[in-house]
């Protein structure tokens, strides 16, 4: 039987329906916004995996080229792996429901989006997180949903539900944010300002919340309708005599080895007593006489451990409101900064943050050197790019090395939109700019340290950066009634604490947000004070900044390409580019510039040699000036004819030398004077409304002796030397 619910949503109606397709999934909506389709289907194993201690759960957004009515433009012709915009659409529906799953569910489940139909102006996102929750919900899959999304713009100062994608792409809405979270709570927060206060961002997810709570209705609405019964799932218990001889073993070491600062020396210390605990606790005799029961126990001993040292690492910040490095709550861990480490780089910037450290590198180019976006939504060039890179000796670790990961491409995404809302327009910096970030060492939000690192390395460039921007990330450790909210968290407390709240941007606002919870939601107190004790810390590290580079250098480096931007009429951009782009070829030979030329006019030309960018310079400038009367020019003769010689005096422009304007004297034969290929000195006489142009020779030669000097007079032909009609403007070169 077929099921359909629907609401009102930003103006569109937003429909999820149930029974007629993909039904021998474990739970399978089709959800409809406008003209977008997304079907998505979840399925879960009905057994454990072999010695999982994690939740195996993937998403899958499964972009469709089709669905936008394209064909792809790979050479198969067929979609291959998931682009960046696909696997950025995936982390965020699999972070807001991740938590809402069962503690001990280590059962293989997969989401799967497949995008059928995309319409810009009907959030494709909002549809797919939506049809992740209702597909669990109305399955037998345990799961404590139901979540919606909802993405908020603000056009004009007034707030927008799920903007067009028009609005977002041209820059008319100035905050973008995709809000996640259930009936009660905010689950997660995903977006990007231009420098918007604190108070405006909580009240725009505050106004989404509220879109949210309608459409969870419509979701608790079809489960009432066609929902299957939840399986049955019991959690695997650690007996309480286990918990209690491992407090008894460890505790007290555990309370040492989470008061010590160095990262790696409080890992060997809780390395060491998990070591000694689990001998004691799981001794050979077990192991040899009963393998299997000797498996299990040091399961759960490792279990019981780890539940121990994540309440006491919570218990001494809620009650001695000390931290696992001695810092309070609002503190941030101590701050250096490097700019231009690197000679041969553009621009390079070392920002260290307690264990945290980030080395960012710039690189400018040209048009040359965009980045092709072929996606379903759009078919454009990218300017700006930001590459984060997290290997694994960052935290003292061996792993593999080669390609990116969801994690990779999520944080680089975050520092890119943080950084891009303050870098130059296009027409004043006409560069493509590459940023890299690569994470040296890792403890705690190194996303962050991305932006930091950024915005010093853009500055070091001699990017006209206006304003530095900062990032810091927050934590929350929420037990009942008591709540700490923690400043600049390390990798410690991001693992065993409830939140990993993320705040960029300069002094005046924010730039990038990125929050994630882990506990069932969070409430607008908890974000007010989280928003307010970041900006606190994002100040504080501005200021740190700001000592190893205020502004922007002037100079940019010198193995950076300079561009010259200079304007043309546009009427005359078909004489520079010339026939099949010939002249344009010839400059770009004779220089060994690059040169970019718009529709409008506007022409970039990019060159490390200064002379060779003016020569360029010259040679445009020649092609498209205008020939002014009383003028010199030293023309080349293209064409001797009887009644004079036609002059190339600029590239694309001849005029006519008449032979009597050749000398003073009489002229009876042209060739006498002057051949094809011969330069001349000629003045411009006179250019008629048609726009032909007559020379003059002999009025810069010296008059004979008595002879009345003739000036700049239009001449007037002998009679019987009538001029060449094409005597005005010459065929293009």
């Amino acid at each position: 039987m077929i099921h359909r619910v629907s609401c009102e949503m930003g103006g569109k109606t937003l429909s999820i329906e149930t029974g007629k397709l993909a039904k021998q999934a474990d739970g399978s909506v089709l959800v409809s916004y406008g003209d977008t389709r997304v079907l998505v289907t979840v399925c879960s194993s009905h057994e454990p995996r072999k010695g999982a201690d994690f939740f195996p759960l993937t998403v899958e957004f499964s972009e469709k080229f089709y669905a936008a009515g394209k064909i792809p433009g790979s050479f198969h012709k067929r979609e291959g792996r998931p682009t960046q915009e696909a696997t950025l659409s995936a982390r965020m529906i699999d972070r807001p429901i991740r938590p809402l799953f069962p503690e001990g569910y280590f059962y293989d489940t997969q989401v799967v989006a497949s995008i059928l139909s995309v319409d810009p102006d009907a959030d494709v996102d909002v549809a797919a997180a939506l049809g992740a929750s209702a597909a669990l919900h109305i399955s037998d899959i345990p799961f404590s949903g139901p979540t919606a999304a909802c993405r908020m713009g603000r056009v004009n100062g007034q707030y927008v539900v799920n903007p067009t994608w028009s609005q977002i792409d041209t820059g008319e809405t100035d905050m973008e944010v995709l809000i996640t979270g259930t009936k009660n709570a905010i689950m997660m927060v995903e977006g990007g300002a231009r420098e918007l206060p604190e108070e405006v961002i909580l009240e725009g997810i505050v106004h989404g919340h509220k879109e949210i709570k309608k459409v969870i209705e419509m979701v608790e609405e079809l489960r009432k309708l066609c929902g299957k019964p939840k399986r049955v799932f019991t959690p695997h218990t650690i007996e309480t005599s286990i918990k209690s001889k491992v407090e008894s073993h460890a505790k007290e070491a555990l309370q040492k080895a989470l008061k010590t600062k160095d990262k790696q020396a409080r890992y060997d210390l809780v390395g060491a007593t998990k070591k000694a605990v689990i001998e004691a606790m799981v001794p050979a005799s077990v192991r040899a006489s009963n393998p299997a029961t000797a498996e299990q126990l040091e399961s759960d001993v490792k279990a019981a451990f780890e539940l121990l040292q994540y309440n006491l690492m919570r218990e001494m910040i809620l009650t001695e409101k000390v931290r696992i490095d001695g810092r309070d709550t609002k503190t941030v861990r101590p701050i250096a900064v490097e700019a231009g480490l690197l000679p041969r780089t553009h621009g390079s910037a070392l920002f260290t943050r307690g264990e945290t450290q980030v080395l960012a590198t710039v690189t400018l180019g040209t048009s040359d050197d965009e980045q092709i976006v072929d996606t379903m939504f759009q078919n454009a060039m990218k300017k700006f790019m930001l590459h984060y890179n997290f290997p694994p000796f960052s935290v003292g670790e061996t792993g593999r090395m080669g390609g990116q990961s969801r994690r990779e491409i999520g944080h680089g995404a975050l520092a890119e939109r943080s950084i891009k809302a303050m870098m130059p327009a296009y027409d004043k910096f006409p560069y493509t700019v590459r940023l890299v970030c690569e994470t040296l060492e890792s403890n705690g939000s190194s996303s962050m340290g991305s932006v930091c690192s950024s915005s010093m390395a853009l500055m070091d460039a001699g990017v006209p950066f206006s304003k530095p921007v900062a990032g810091i990330a927050m934590g929350l450790i929420k037990e009942g009634s008591r709540v700490a909210v923690l400043t600049d968290i390390l990798g410690d407390e991001d693992h065993l604490g409830d939140m990993d709240f993320k705040v960029a941007g300069t002094r005046d606002g924010v730039t990038g947000i990125q929050m994630d919870i882990k506990i069932e939601g969070v409430d607008e107190a908890i974000m007010k004070t989280a928003l307010a004790q970041a900006r606190e810390g994002r100040i504080h590290i501005l200021n740190e900044m700001s000592h190893a580079l205020e502004t922007p250098r002037t100079d940019m480096s010198k193995f950076a390409p300079r561009i010259t931007t200079m304007s043309v009429p546009v009427d005359k951009i078909r004489e520079v580019i010339g026939s099949g782009g010939k002249v344009i070829k010839e400059i770009i030979a004779q220089t060994g510039c690059k040169i970019d030329i718009n529709d409008d006019g506007k022409i970039n030309i990019a060159s490390n040699d200064g002379v060779a960018a003016q020569k360029a310079i010259d040679m445009i400038r020649s092609i498209v000036a205008e020939v002014e009367i009383g003028k010199i020019y030293k023309g080349l003769v293209k064409k001797v004819v009887d009644f004079g010689a036609f002059i190339g005096i600029l590239p694309s422009q001849d005029g006519l030398l008449h032979i009597s304007e050749i000398a003073h004297e009489r002229v009876n034969n042209v060739l006498d004077f002057m051949k094809e290929g011969d330069e001349v000195e000629v003045k411009v006489i006179e250019v008629d409304k048609a726009g032909k142009i007559r020379l003059s020779r002999k009025v810069l030669l010296p008059a004979p002796e008595g002879a009345e000097s003739q000036g700049d007079r239009p001449f007037r032909p002998r009679g019987g030397d009538r001029p060449h009609s094409g005597g005005g403007r010459g065929p293009r070169s």
